[in-house]
């Protein structure tokens, strides 16, 4: 994106805001304006105006200033040459226009360096600053789209006239990037007026770049660009001070993106990479990568014959095989059973709701996007008036009046599309355009697949008068909800349309809010644990006040929502961050971030407050006071969905399921067929002390069905032969002990009986694999404009 910078910006430092000290003339003296700056530990220092990060840094120390890879100031990552007073006043513009009052607090500053997972991020943005400049040094002509990073690194969407770029091109990308890395050139920052931006990015034929403003950003009034060389890009930062601060970077694969996501908008190439400020943490992470594929769900799904998904049945719609329908039903018994123990009651809802649930609920507009269509159930009327047209029943006015009058439709005389000529009436059609027209007109129910399981359980808390003395109510339902999810999003298990959750909904009284929810925290904790999914983080999910998505009930409702949430998690002791916008629409949460044993996070288990649905279905309960009172409702789910869960289980297993969870967990094989009768003596030994077990009858050597039962991941083999028939014992061959000798068969169910009571989670994967990076959401994108 080679050009000339605009005149009045042009300098060998484009973009490096100027630090010069701001004086203001009083009485004739000249007085110098301060800012006071708090550090992390506690102190504050006081800085002239125009201070930078980079600034505080040199001023504690040399080490630290050459560490520097970017900072927050007041919670916004920031460029390090960025004056921080500006950051300040920048921040006090809300998106509605309206200006903040200055605060005269400290500004809140944090010197990020490559120990801090913040830097990471800023790490890769400006990485994907260098791909996109390598790619325009190859290919002058690209046209650049966004350049986002994800979780795991970044990607850059590019158009090429004419070029489709593949791995092939990827070790010539690379070598350019090299090239600049090594030069270490400075990332600068300048900004333009919205007009002039325009016409500068039509100077170098950025037209994505363009469209994107005049759609979006035009709002904004002045928009910030990045110059590294020659090479300029409209971005809103941060970047790391220079190009020679990345340490290693790896580009990984290419795909198809359409613009924006709009399957209708022009299609470009997607280029993924990932960088590092070192190379053994590059190296780190493309073993985990290696690691991942060898234990993709999807492949050992297969392999294990856990489930399939059919397309004659339907994309994104899991069947599951017996295998893994045990392990998914133990699994739920698992938690149906605590939850017994914890007061809940078992409700079952049905499949489709009427659409005006829905739209009571918020659940219809919110997730028009992503719902399968509408089930549309003609009146009887109706329904036999398109029987008789289809029929080719002769049909006069009179009788054409009369029948849509039953049905209920609008009168016959109808306008049609454009360039008709004016009215018709119903006789006048032709017959598929009267079928259609009573379809249309002629609808008395209007049917839903559910999105949520919500609205449902609130009509079971509606069917019967509450008082306070029944509270909390306490409804549970393993029940699936659909979502029409685009084609190209559908991955396995863990991307799907039809998926059952471990939904349920606590309706309390706003005393008993806070120790609910703390009880919903503390059986979520006891579900991951119990599953070896001990090492997660809690995110308090807020909501945004600028987005209108969370307008459902007054500002004061969600500040307390989010500050019962705070107090019961700082009660428990667990550890917390916020994440703004991340509230569901009617309430915020507290989401677990949990790690598997590769060092992948993944939100699973998540608590909702809300006081929006019960103001919106007008929920009540009688108080001790004898007067109509609003409770409260707690929406939580251990497990989220259980197809997501299952694929995330799979993983962290690789498919070798701990005892207590394996769909077979003993596999008892004789040596021969001359001990198939001891081993099938076994065999209902086994199972009488309700053990999942199999007989390997087969006319195979020993050797054969000891490797078999290994790549089939059975947990405890019992090998019999003449010693074990002659002594009633069995040869005991763990899957992650190996050879523990021969036992007697009545200690070997004694130990496998205390391993399924325990649950005890042995054989996960080493944590070596674990990458350095604390990610957040597989889907998440930072830094785009």
């Amino acid at each position: 994106m080679s050009t000339e910078i605009p005149s009045s910006l042009a300098s060998s430092r484009v973009g490096v805001m100027c630090r010069g000290i701001r004086n203001e003339i009083v009485l004739g003296i000249s007085v110098t304006s301060m800012i006071q700056v708090k550090l992390p530990d506690g102190s504050v220092r006081e800085a002239p105006e125009g201070t930078t990060a980079r600034d505080i840094a040199a001023g504690i120390g040399k080490r630290l200033a050459e560490a520097a890879v970017a900072a927050v100031a007041d919670g916004h990552i920031i460029d390090l040459d960025r004056p921080l007073d500006a950051i300040r006043e920048s921040t006090l513009t809300s998106s509605n226009g309206t200006v903040a009052p200055k605060t005269d607090q400290p500004i809140d500053l944090r010197i990020l360096t490559p120990k801090d997972r913040e830097a990471l991020d800023v790490l890769r943005h400006s990485t994907a600053h260098v791909m996109a400049r390598a790619i325009m040094r190859l290919f002058p002509e690209v046209r650049l789209a966004f350049g986002p990073t994800t979780a795991q690194g970044f990607y850059y969407d590019v158009h090429i006239p004419g070029r489709s770029l593949s791995e092939e091109d990827f070790p010539a990308i690379e070598a350019e990037m090299s090239r600049i890395v090594q030069a270490g050139e400075p990332f600068e920052r300048f900004t333009l007026p919205v007009a002039q931006a325009i016409e500068f990015l039509e100077g170098i034929k950025q037209d994505f770049k363009i469209e994107h403003i005049t759609q979006e950003l035009h709002t904004h009034g002045v928009l910030s660009f990045y110059r590294q060389g020659e090479f300029v890009d409209l971005c809103r930062g941060p970047h790391i001070p220079h190009a020679g601060k990345v340490g290693a970077f790896k580009l990984t694969s290419i795909a198809g993106a359409y613009w924006k996501g709009r399957a209708d908008g022009p299609m470009l190439q997607r280029v993924y990479g990932t960088a590092f400020f070192n190379r053994q943490d590059l190296d780190t992470h493309l073993a985990r990568i290696e690691e991942a594929k060898k234990r993709d769900h999807r492949r050992i799904g297969k392999d294990l014959h856990l489930f399939t998904i059919s397309p004659l049945a339907g994309s994104g719609l899991v069947l599951w095989m017996p295998k893994g329908a045990m392990v998914r039903t133990i699994l739920q018994q698992f938690l149906q059973d605590e939850l017994l123990k914890r007061g809940y009651q078992p409700v079952y809802t049905p499949h489709i709701g009427r659409v005006e649930l829905y739209k009571t609920s918020g659940h219809y507009p919110y997730y028009s996007d992503s719902q399968f269509p509408t089930l549309k159930l003609l009146s009887d009327p109706a329904k036999r008036l398109v029987e008789a047209i289809e029929s080719g029943e002769a049909m006069d006015d009179a009788t054409a009046c009369r029948l849509l009058s039953e049905a209920g439709i609008p009168p016959v005389s109808v306008t049609p599309g454009s360039g008709s000529g004016g009215a018709r009436s119903f006789t006048e059609m032709s017959p598929g355009e009267r079928a259609a027209y009573v379809r249309e007109h002629g609808v008395a129910e209007e049917y839903l697949l559910k999105p949520m399981n919500c609205p449902h359980h609130i009509e079971i808390y509606k069917a019967q008068q509450r008082s306070y003395r029944d509270l909390p109510v306490r409804l549970a339902e393993f029940g699936t909800v659909y979502r029409y999810e685009q084609s190209g999003e559908l991955s396995g298990l863990t991307r799907v349309r039809g998926f059952t959750q471990d939904d349920a909904h606590l309706f309390c009284t706003p005393e008993q809010v806070r120790s609910e929810f703390a009880e919903t925290m503390r059986l979520t904790q006891f579900v991951l644990e119990s599953l070896g999914l001990s090492d997660y983080r809690v995110r308090l999910s807020r909501s945004d006040p600028d987005d209108p998505k969370f307008q459902g009930a007054d500002a004061s409702i969600w500040l307390k929502a989010e500050a019962d949430i705070r107090a019961v998690l700082e009660d428990l002791g667990l550890p917390y961050d916020e994440g703004i916008g991340e509230a569901a629409f009617y309430g915020p949460k507290a989401d677990f971030l949990v790690r598997d044993c590769l060092g992948r996070q993944w939100q699973l288990g998540t608590v909702q407050l809300d006081y929006v649905l019960p103001e919106r279905f007008g929920l009540e309960y009688i108080g001790p006071d004898n007067a109509p009172h609003r409770p409260v409702m707690i929406h939580r789910a251990p497990f989220g969905s259980m197809e997501r869960f299952m694929g995330i289980l799979i993983e962290h297993f690789a498919g070798a399921f701990p005892l207590w969870l394996a769909p077979e967990q003993v596999r008892v094989l004789p040596i021969s067929d001359k001990f198939n009768e001891y081993g099938r003596t076994v065999l209902h030994t086994l199972r009488q002390a309700g053990l999942r077990a199999e007989l390997d009858q087969r006319p195979e050597k020993i050797g054969a069905k000891i490797r078999d039962a290994q790549l089939e991941k059975i947990p405890v083999m019992l090998v019999v032969g003449a010693k074990e028939a002659e002594t009633g014992t069995v040869s005991y061959r763990d899957r992650v002990d190996g050879d523990r000798g021969v036992v007697s068969l009545a200690d070997a169910v004694a130990s496998l009986r205390r391993e399924v009571e325990t649950r005890a989670i042995r054989g996960v994967a080493p944590a070596t694999l674990r990458s350095v990076e604390e990610e957040t959401d597989h889907q998440s994108e930072r830094f785009a404009y």
